[in-house]
């Protein structure tokens, strides 16, 4: 499996993400809604994944998700075998937990450009009415952010792989 395409665009999406964090926190409007900044501030509108989040998702509960949800990205893009369902559990449990409509905007969104981000995942039930967590839910989660990549190639070619038959 040839996935450098794949860790590039991802790579370019957590640079995005990142950006839009900044840019959020920059405004120095902690308690406004990441979806009023969306729309009220120009330099956000490039960031249409700003939308996919809960309306009531506010600047500084953004900024702190945003850094647990990624936290793991940069190392994992460098790994050999690169744990896909990893990457997209981090997203999902930390930004997305009881929002199914913003995680599936979200997810489809990213698949245009890695079609298998978020594929195999379990899907986000919805708004849940209390903050308990649910059990079921967490354990499927921790499995899928722990599992292996079954059935793909160990051969890697190019960046950040030396090229078989190259001196590195």
């Amino acid at each position: 499996m040839d996935d450098r395409f794949d860790r590039r665009a991802l790579l370019l999406h957590l640079g995005d993400v990142l950006e839009a964090a900044s840019r959020v926190t920059g405004f120095g409007r902690p308690n406004a809604s990441i979806a009023q900044l969306a729309r009220d501030e120009a330099t956000l509108q490039q960031f249409a994944f700003l939308q996919s989040f809960t309306p009531t998702m506010t600047a500084a509960e953004f900024a702190g998700q945003v850094a647990s949800a990624f936290c793991s990205w940069p190392a994992a893009l460098l790994e050999e075998r690169l744990d896909q369902r990893a990457l997209a559990v981090a997203v999902q449990r930390h930004l997305f937990e009881d929002n199914a409509r913003g995680w599936n905007t979200y997810a489809a969104e990213l698949r245009k450009q890695v079609k298998w981000f978020a594929a195999d995942l379990p899907k986000v039930k919805g708004e849940r009415a209390s903050a308990e967590p649910d059990a079921n839910r967490e354990k499927a989660l921790a499995q899928a952010a722990t599992s292996v990549e079954w059935g793909a190639s160990d051969e890697k070619r190019g960046w950040p792989w030396p090229q078989p038959g190259s001196t590195s």
